[in-house]
């Protein structure tokens, strides 16, 4: 019991309303919670057992339209001990055992012990918006919602070489961590753990269509009004709440289209938060309080120095347990902390409409509209290209990568985004020690994440964007853009994510991506689907990615001293500082051009640092390509 106290000690953070503990008799299995009171604030403690003793369970999260399942299962015979939500779990595991998963719906990590059958279940959500870790040693198995919980009950602290030199390379591989021997369960997949070990296993996948196939009832029209409906929906269920619940708004059109929707099921205004920057290019504050004045909500601003950043970078890192490019996460924390003095314990987001509708730039490149469609075989265009002389670029990518090399030669990557991806590397491993670099000789990052893809063969016939879309989902999106859950958590902040409703997406997949481009208009179905809702001014802006300011290259910006600081009071075991310190003297002297990925290489180094003084102190690393 000592173990499992430390342990939701240690993530006091996201559960600060009440603690639970429960231990086997015989000892052997000890389950312990921390409440963030949403739904039935007064009688939904955890953990929650079933009628006969025999099944134990704790949840983060939230499931949606509970309370038809909880009529449904009292039709059935079962009798609700609360009105949490997280209780219908219980009762579809008894029935149903793993099965119980098609029918939840929602953003959730969950574990049940089921004393009957001598197992341990647990579950991820789809897209792994609620993080799952896990680790073993000995004969001991550990899960828990946060890294830092594991190594509160005893799980050793050790770097992941290999972990970090594909982070540093940009590979994001949704079943690990920065530690050695800590995993994830992967978004969409449930652990299974009795005296024979432990299994992961998937229970679900977005169903992308093979491109060759058209459904008649896709038409525009269709899609416009499904997607409409579907959204609409997902809004309704995520504003059922025991307490205030409100949006969060950047002024472009995903969270826009959130908040419109969210004031239709409101009975008050929504107050919408948002931050504001001190740089006119990356702040757009403006924009969210017309947005919100003509939405009638209610609006929050939060108005952020370079100061407040950097005064809130090291915080911020140690509740992500991830490297940071850019101190947008740091902003984010910030934000959270401001809407937990608000009063706020519950927000909605605009999170995953780019993954939905295609709205990232570099996917956008391969939508019809945007590109030609070739009459050839996919084979023979994919040979066509690979046997065209390398690019430089290719050729530099090469020697990191010969197989994403030779990949973006058949698939004909856009040059703009390979020229981006080689000149972040090739900075990033112009500071890696040289022994670090030789420990993976002849390992390829890229070659080992795409084989631990469960869906390669699938892939090749689905549309580009298509894609794009798949691999983002399973590597950047699921371990990096989903890690914000820490950064809300912090502050005992749950975000809910409309777009990343699973009927939604199961939909929209299937939608052609000529529709989603359509005369080249951005996420063309969203805008047709939410314009009865918005304001003419955002239905017809432009996208601007959520970034905080570049301040690394300006001396005596606090961002850059603190990065300057950090850098050279410490030195990380896998980069070379002399290489560190003439990078970070030559930052005045690189042009604007370069400093994006000067900047991206910076921060996750600061980042890097600051987790090995945190958590590593004294530890070892251990290489395992």
């Amino acid at each position: 019991m000592a173990v499992a106290q430390r342990g939701t000690t240690a993530l006091a953070h996201r559960g600060p309303d009440g603690e639970g503990l429960w231990r086997a008799a015989d000892g052997r299995v000890a389950l312990g919670h921390r409440r963030l009171s949403l739904v039935d604030v007064t009688g939904g403690a955890q953990p929650l057992t079933s009628e006969d003793g025999q099944r134990h369970l704790i949840v983060n999260g939230e499931f949606y339209d509970y309370t038809t399942i909880q009529h449904d299962l009292r039709q059935r015979g079962h009798q609700l001990s609360t009105r949490s939500d997280s209780e219908i779990a219980l009762h579809l595991y008894e029935e149903q055992g793993v099965d119980c998963l098609r029918a939840l719906r929602g953003e959730f990590a969950f574990v049940v012990w089921d004393a009957a059958r001598q197992r341990l279940f647990a579950a991820r959500d789809r897209f792994g918006i609620k993080p799952l870790f896990y680790a073993q040693v000995g004969s001991v198995l550990y899960l828990a919602s946060e890294i830092k919980a594991l190594l509160a009950a005893g799980v050793p602290a050790v770097w992941d070489d290999e972990a970090v030199y594909q982070t540093l390379h940009l590979c994001f591989a949704a079943d690990r961590s920065l530690f050695q021997g800590i995993r994830q369960v992967p978004p969409a997949h449930y652990l299974v753990a009795t005296a024979q070990g432990v299994r992961l296993e998937r229970y679900w996948e977005v169903p992308y269509p093979r491109k060759n196939v058209v459904d008649p009832r896709l038409t525009e029209e269709a899609c416009i009004a499904q997607v409409r409906t579907l959204l609409t929906d997902a809004v309704r269920l995520r504003m059922q709440a025991d307490v205030p619940v409100g949006c969060l708004l950047s002024g472009g059109l995903d969270s826009s289209t959130v908040l419109a929707l969210a004031a239709q099921h409101s009975p008050k205004p929504v107050t919408a938060f948002t931050i504001g920057f001190n740089q006119a290019e990356y702040d757009e504050s403006a924009l969210a309080q017309a947005t919100a004045q003509q939405l009638g909500a209610n609006f929050h601003p939060l108005h952020l120095s370079d100061r407040d950043l950097a005064d809130n970078f090291a915080e911020a890192v140690w509740h992500g347990e991830m490297v940071q490019f850019n101190a947008h996460g740091t902003a984010r924390f910030l934000l959270s902390r401001a809407m937990q003095r608000a009063g706020y314990k519950a927000v909605l987001a605009g999170e995953g409409a780019d993954e939905l509708f295609a709205g990232y730039a570099f996917v956008r490149a391969a939508l019809p509209s945007q590109a030609p469609t070739s009459r050839w075989p996919f084979w023979l265009t994919f040979l066509a290209r690979w046997l065209r002389p390398p690019t430089p670029a290719q050729r530099q990518l090469a020697e990191v990568s010969p197989w994403l090399a030779r990949l973006s030669r058949g698939l004909g990557f856009a040059t703009l985004t390979l020229d981006m991806v080689v000149e972040r590397l090739s900075v990033a491993r112009g500071v890696l020690a040289p022994d670090f670099v030789a420990a993976f000789k002849g390992y390829d990052p890229y070659q080992k994440l795409y084989a631990s893809l469960d869906q390669r063969a699938a892939l090749l016939h689905w549309e580009p964007a298509k894609q794009m879309l798949y691999l983002w989902l399973r590597t950047i999106f699921a371990n990096y853009h989903m890690a914000a859950d820490r950064l809300d958590m912090a502050h005992g902040i749950e975000v809910r994510l409309p777009f990343l409703d699973h009927m939604l997406f199961e939909y929209a997949s299937q939608i052609p991506t000529a529709l989603l481009g359509k005369g080249g208009q951005n996420k063309f179905i969203l805008r047709e689907a939410a314009r009865p809702y918005l304001p003419e001014s955002v239905y017809r802006r432009a996208k601007q990615p959520f970034m905080a300011p570049p301040a690394i290259a300006t001396p005596g910006n606090p961002l850059h001293d603190f990065a300057q600081d950090t850098l050279r009071a410490k030195a990380l075991p896998f980069v070379d500082p002399t290489a560190v310190g003439r990078l970070l003297d030559s930052l005045p002297h690189h042009p604007p051009s370069a400093l994006a990925s000067l900047e991206a290489l910076l921060m996750a180094l600061v980042s890097l640092t600051l987790l090995h003084q945190h958590y590593f102190s004294g530890a070892v690393s251990k290489a395992d390509p």
